[in-house]
């Protein structure tokens, strides 16, 4: 095993890049960043912990959407999504990570790092201070998002675990002082070298494990996989990439709803009730005309009123659906100006919304 390292250590260690995602996955749901290297990447098991995870999370009837601008898996994973990145260290996260909380608004992140400065042996001695700057960032650019950090897992070499076990011991007293939505996980304890690959890298138990770990995390701490109560957002259709807007910054009742550029204006800008309605301006909510049921229905805003009409849930799909009719919030076109209007479910990209 320990004839591998040096090979694997290279591929491990060799700077990745940032792309722009080709493909991004939605369901609407609780927005997940799985954040860090390699491992989180699933270097040997493609989907590596993830893959686990997401048939627990489907399992237990959450719906959860995997986000990042990475993207790989098996079909079997629902979500390829995540931001793990091979070979890269605590620093070039930070690097990177104001921008990705930006684009992609996660309500929970999973972070996993520090590998690769034990690795590449860089700063190693600073190594804790890092983290403890890059979890800083995340909480001052995501004061609400529920942050689970990682005690690392282990390597078959000896002198690499020492630094790993070293860096490790240092985790819980950072993570002890972020406040109460960062939370330890421990990614060591009972990991063995039966269960890596090639010295390093989890082999498809050792992901297993690391699912069965951030699941029973996420499991303690419910929140996680829950919604910001009363946080306003946008909602972005998945075909367009444009956004659920009030036509003219209206508030009068009967107002179009139409699709526009996405500009976080207080038109674009929605808040689920605990009745499920989505209220915009405070005292408006999305509406069904008449609380018809007929395809072509027109969706406009109307005061709010407690009616059916007025009450939406988003499916595992990422549809939003109106409790009054069954049937599904649909975009008519792509550019500025399409109307929405109801139409029976089908499942397509026209129908499909995310929140940011």
């Amino acid at each position: 095993m320990r004839r591998l390292l040096p090979a694997l250590m290279g591929l491990l260690l060799t700077t990745g890049l940032l792309v722009t995602p080709v493909f991004a996955e939605s369901n609407g749901g609780v927005r997940v960043m799985p954040l860090g290297d390699s491992i989180t990447d699933g270097f040997n098991v493609p989907g590596g912990y993830r893959i686990n995870l997401w048939q627990r999370l489907v399992q237990a009837g959450h719906t959860a959407d995997f986000v990042g601008s990475g993207f790989n898996g098996p079909a079997g994973l629902g979500d390829h999504d995540h931001e793990g990145h091979s070979g890269w260290r605590i620093d070039q996260i930070d690097a990177q990570i104001v921008g990705w909380l930006a684009t992609y608004t996660p309500r929970t992140i999973l972070l996993h790092i520090g590998t690769n400065d034990m690795g590449q042996q860089y700063q190693v001695s600073t190594a804790p201070a890092r983290l403890s700057a890059l979890i800083d960032k995340i909480r001052a650019n995501a004061p609400q998002v529920e942050l689970f950090v990682a005690q690392i897992t282990p390597s078959a070499d000896p002198a690499f675990n020492a630094r790993i076990q070293t860096f490790n011991a240092a985790v819980p007293g950072i993570v002890a002082q972020k406040g109460p939505l960062t939370h330890l996980v421990d990614m060591n304890t009972g990991f063995t070298t039966a269960d890596l690959a090639d010295g390093l890298h989890p082999n498809q138990t050792g992901y297993d494990k690391m699912a069965a770990r951030w699941w029973t995390a996420l499991q303690a701490f419910p929140g996680s996989l829950t919604p910001v109560a009363g946080a306003a957002v946008s909602y972005v259709n998945t075909a367009s990439n444009r956004c659920l807007d009030v036509s003219g910054v209206s508030q009068a009742q009967g107002a179009q709803i139409h699709m526009w550029d996405c500009h976080n204006g207080v038109n674009q800008r929605w808040t689920r009730t605990t009745a499920n309605e989505l209220r915009v301006y405070g005292n408006r909510c999305l509406d069904v005309n008449g609380n018809g049921t007929a395809d072509g229905t027109k969706i406009q805003i109307w005061e709010c009123n407690g009616t059916s009409a007025q009450k939406f849930t988003q499916n595992s799909g990422g549809a939003l659906v109106g409790t009054g009719s069954g049937k599904c919030l649909h975009a008519t076109g792509t550019g500025n100006g399409a109307v929405v209007e109801l139409r029976t479910c089908n499942n397509s990209t026209a129908q499909r919304w995310t929140t940011r």
